[in-house]
């Protein structure tokens, strides 16, 4: 008889997640281990607006539990109904979605009633997350009571461990992106290669507009930037609550001609600001791992990344697929963005490069790691 995980994870609109559990669903069709999967709620509020819940990126069975926004259900509402259907479970493992939730501390508790082994999605690192005495010890103490523990990548890991996690139960990395269903890397190369062809200098930002993403600095760096190579352009795709500050902050220094922000977009327009970018550009203070840049990789497009951000040993190679700064520095982020011009002015070269390293972090990679991790687990 197969042994089976029901895997729990907070709202539907993350397409990134669609695509690995549905690789994993994949993998559970011909293996030992059966997997089900539970969506807590649709959607974010800080979602809503940035991109619609698009159910086609989740091709597996699913149970959501509640529509609309997960912050509407009251507190009380996550914590019964999270709890029961841990306890209904017939599952020998319970993947939980964090640990940072009261729910999510009460599904723990079930699970130990219950003698069910549990295992949890950690995407913090200490650089996103600093560890502070008051909140370490909490997250000590649910570490400790878990079995297993699924990470972004090698900061997540480097995180876990310093807070006592077991070393050989952490497993990375889990997360891939998700791509347009069209997407092929044969036709990304040679729309990469025709979008930038004799194209002066694009930089690109791809994300939510909000404080921790770094934009402001972003935009400080490109008017230092533009005074010197006056036909580059930078593009903001997002939306979010900085909006109407970075516009102010755009017209103040007189950069309304060379800085668009484009708004949300996403699947093909999205792409065509991959193809057409220098680079991608992300100078966030906090980011755990940041997915535009496996999408932006993925297109050909290296990326600038501040070293906040959680992928950077693993697809932010000095000259090969990128450059890392210091979050914040403004001089040393356009300093940084100069040399990328330089060094990727070869698009063709440069857009294999990129798709050589981001190969190994697509969904089916994630979702076998995940596979190993709940096999090793329920093996012990």
């Amino acid at each position: 008889m197969a042994a089976s995980v029901t895997i729990f994870h907070s709202v539907v609109w993350s397409r990134h997640k669609g695509v690995v559990f549905s690789a994993l669903h994949n993998i559970s069709a011909s293996g030992a281990i059966h997997y089900s999967m539970v969506q807590i709620a649709e959607t974010e509020r800080d979602r809503i607006g940035f991109s619609d819940v698009d159910y086609s990126y989740h091709r597996y069975p699913m149970q959501k539990l509640f529509d609309g926004c997960y912050e509407d259900v009251p507190t009380m509402k996550l914590i019964a109904r999270l709890t029961w259907e841990v306890l209904r479970a017939k599952s020998e493992l319970i993947v939980l979605p964090g640990y940072h939730r009261p729910e999510y501390w009460a599904m723990l508790a079930a699970c130990i009633v219950t003698g069910k082994r549990r295992a949890v999605f950690c995407d913090s690192t200490a650089r996103d997350r600093p560890k502070k005495l008051i909140t370490s010890i909490p997250k000590r103490v649910f570490f400790s009571l878990c079995d297993g523990y699924f990470g972004f990548g090698e900061r997540s890991r480097e995180y876990l461990l310093s807070l006592g996690a077991k070393r050989d139960k952490i497993f990375v990395p889990c997360q891939a992106a998700a791509l347009p269903g069209s997407f092929t890397p044969e036709g990304a190369l040679a729309e990469r290669v025709a979008a930038r062809a004799g194209k002066p200098p694009v930089f690109l930002f791809v994300g939510r507009l909000s404080e921790e993403k770094g934009i402001g600095t972003l935009i400080d760096a490109f008017a230092g930037l533009q005074q010197r190579i006056p036909a580059a352009r930078l593009r903001i795709v997002g939306s979010g609550p900085m909006c109407a500050a970075l516009q102010a902050q755009v017209a103040k220094l007189q950069l309304d001609d060379a800085v668009t922000l484009v708004g949300s977009l996403q699947d093909e327009p999205l792409a065509q600001e991959y193809f057409r970018a220098t680079c991608m550009v992300l100078p966030s203070y906090s980011e755990p791992w940041g997915l535009v840049v496996n999408e932006a990789l993925a297109h050909g497009c290296p990326a600038v990344v501040s070293e906040s951000c959680g992928c950077v040993p693993e697809l932010v190679i000095d000259g090969v697929s990128g450059y890392a700064f210091t979050a914040g520095d403004v001089p040393g982020l356009r300093r940084t963005m100069l040399k990328a011009i330089e060094a990727f002015a070869d698009v063709s070269e440069t857009a294999h490069r990129c798709m050589d390293v981001i190969g190994q972090f697509d969904p089916p990679s994630a979702a076998a790691n995940i596979a190993r991790g709940c096999a090793l687990i329920l093996s012990d």
